[in-house]
């Protein structure tokens, strides 16, 4: 058995599944709160009392459960979903009883947004394949319609007081906020289209007026604002940051608590905007994946860096619930390369086997997005692959967040092959810097991560020793016909239009139109209920494949683009494992020092 199989044989017998959520916090009750925990390998819902100590279970589901939520009273709100992410909200009381429809008569869809108040009214937001649906009332009453629209947009969040939504849109839109008022009539529309701007939720007290938080891309910074019916949007000069920021209120309704991505980590701020100060919140070098401050004071968070699992931490040191201990083993060193680029330098987070010397077999851990980046962040495929003998190489191409607007929007040698460019020249650093071995040098991505593994293994063959595609993007022109709306927005803002209108466009960016030419062993993993990236699309890929007689391994999933059951994720890792250790044999581990002990 290869070092590789040895260490997925492993984590088949042991292994647990985790959401990087914050606990839902009870905003009358704060020490009853709602997570997503493991349940037997499986995403479920829990409830927790922390003055009791006592947790349970509220949900049981073959497929998983994923999103919750607690309203002031105490209830469970969790989502209903099938295997194509079609569901409804519904609820159950804190200490148990039945599961009744949070909006009796409420259709199925896709969810886009959950928003609670402290008087009761509660506002739910679901897409089916052509508009959104947002409908306000009390949990348990049919509620009203009060939006429905065509456009890609999702429900921000509802005013402490019942009496305004914000529908946002995406952040470079026309209607990237839209302000509404239950009777559904428009209050106000803030546009992106000259300068990006996002939502984050109104002011948590109750004013005479709702204050909405907001974030907007303005002369190459994230500057923090608000909006007032009043008086409109407002722009703070005194808080800009030079990378994409996110924000959420204090309780006082008087700070925020700013969170920004930084070159592959976080950094936390607190903004008090009747000082006008920003103050930094001192945190270890790593990444916060969530962050949120409480009514009692308290901080909580989500740390992590490259070696260390995610730790759920409150800065008072109380407890918090889904703490599952974990003592796992940290293989790697860890380093970063910086690599010329025509729009700057290329970040590369790298680790390395600490028990075997270089040059590595190496895969290229390709993040996917595009609007993402690779953090300093513990994830179990690096630590499976440095554990089995591979380098890993995590690359923050152009078109990564976290290195400011300029590099999020460089796509200079076209949507897709300004990323394998990248890419490659990240390949020949790591070779020249002796981390890599020539012929034994890997690609491996899921999502749109997948999409680039495809298109680099088409477009430069003779660069990579095996490539591993999880739920990628594999046919632009099919998958565009078949996906969600807001990633048909998506592709007609990257492309300038719709296949139709620019069909050039999609086919130079589609993996299928290089597929012919692959020559390394490819690894495709594929899900039936994908609606990211749907099943036809990898349909339309394979054809090429199979006319071309281009060799590869397939895997499909009875599952969707998000799996919520552990046993799928690790299959899919065991699997992955065993290719690459046949197509890069990485060298076995040596032989323990027994000299010690005698």
């Amino acid at each position: 058995m290869t070092s590789a199989s040895r260490a997925a044989a492993k984590a088949t017998r042991t292994y647990g599944v985790y959401r990087p959520v914050l606990p839902a916090v009870c905003s009358l009750n704060p020490d009853r709160m709602v997570y997503t925990g493991d349940a037997e390998g499986r995403c479920e819902i829990f409830a927790w009392d922390r003055s009791t100590g006592v947790s349970r279970q509220v949900t049981d589901r073959p497929q998983g459960t994923l999103l919750c939520a607690i309203d002031a009273d105490a209830a469970v709100w969790w989502f209903d979903a099938d295997q194509h992410g079609q569901g409804v909200w519904r609820v159950q009381d804190f200490t148990g009883g039945p599961h009744n429809s949070a909006f009796p008569d409420m259709p199925p869809g896709r969810p886009c947004g959950l928003a609670l108040t402290d008087r009761g009214k509660a506002a739910v937001a679901v897409a089916d394949a052509s508009s959104l649906t947002v409908r306000l009332g009390r949990r348990g009453e049919p509620g009203e319609v009060v939006w429905r629209t065509g456009l890609p947009a999702i429900l921000g969040d509802l005013a402490p007081g019942g009496d305004l939504l914000a529908i946002c849109g995406p952040p470079h839109s026309a209607h990237a906020v839209t302000l509404v008022v239950p009777g559904g009539a428009v209050v106000a529309t803030l546009s992106g289209a000259a300068r990006r701007i996002w939502g984050l939720g109104f002011a948590p007290r109750r004013r005479l007026e709702p204050v909405l938080l907001v974030m907007c891309e303005d002369d190459g910074h994230y500057r923090l604002g608000t909006w007032r019916r009043a008086t409109g949007l407002e722009l703070f000069p005194w808080c800009a940051l030079d990378t994409e920021t996110t924000a959420r209120w204090y309780p006082d309704g008087e700070r925020v608590l700013l969170r920004q991505d930084r070159h592959g980590r976080s950094r936390l701020f607190t903004a008090d905007l009747i000082r006008r100060t920003v103050t930094p919140v001192p945190v270890a070098e790593g990444t916060v994946l969530d962050a949120a401050p409480r009514a009692d004071g308290d901080l909580h968070l989500i740390w992590t860096d490259a070696v260390t699992p995610p730790r759920t931490l409150c800065l008072s040191g109380r407890s918090l619930p889904g703490q599952h201990g974990w003592r796992l083993p940290a293989f790697g060193r860890r380093q970063d390369l910086w690599t010329p680029s025509p729009d700057g330098p290329v970040h590369t987070l790298v680790t390395t086997p600490a028990d075997r010397e270089p040059p590595h077999p190496l895969v290229l851990l390709v993040h996917g997005g595009p609007a993402d980046h690779a953090r300093d962040a513990y994830d179990p495929m690096v630590q499976s692959l440095v554990g089995s003998g591979f380098a890993v190489a995590r690359v923050n191409y152009r078109g990564s967040t976290g290195y400011g607007p300029h590099w999020r929007s460089a796509y200079s040698e076209g949507v897709g092959h300004t990323q394998v460019a990248d890419l490659v020249r990240v390949r020949a650093h790591l070779l020249n810097e002796g981390i890599g071995r020539e012929g034994a040098i890997g690609l491996s991505g899921t999502s749109w991560g997948g999409y680039l593994v495809l298109l680099a293994l088409g477009t430069h063959p003779g660069l990579w020793d095996a490539g591993v595609a999880v739920k990628p993007l594999a046919d632009y022109a099919t998958a565009f016909r078949h996906s969600t709306p807001a990633l048909r927005f998506l592709d007609t803002t990257l492309f300038g239009g719709t296949p139709e209108q620019v069909p050039e466009h999609y086919r130079h960016a589609s993996p299928s139109t290089y597929a012919r030419a692959i020559r390394s062993p490819l690894l495709l993993v594929a899900a039936r209920h994908d609606a990211k990236c749907p099943p036809e699309q990898i349909e339309a890929y394979l054809a090429v494949l199979r006319e071309g007689g281009i060799p590869h391994e397939l895997l499909w999933l009875d599952s969707g683009h998000d799996g919520y059951d552990g046993a799928e994720h690790v299959a899919v890792l065991e699997r992955s494992l065993r290719f690459l250790g046949r197509a890069l044999r990485p060298a076995p581990a040596p032989a323990p020092d027994v000299s010690a002990a005698h």
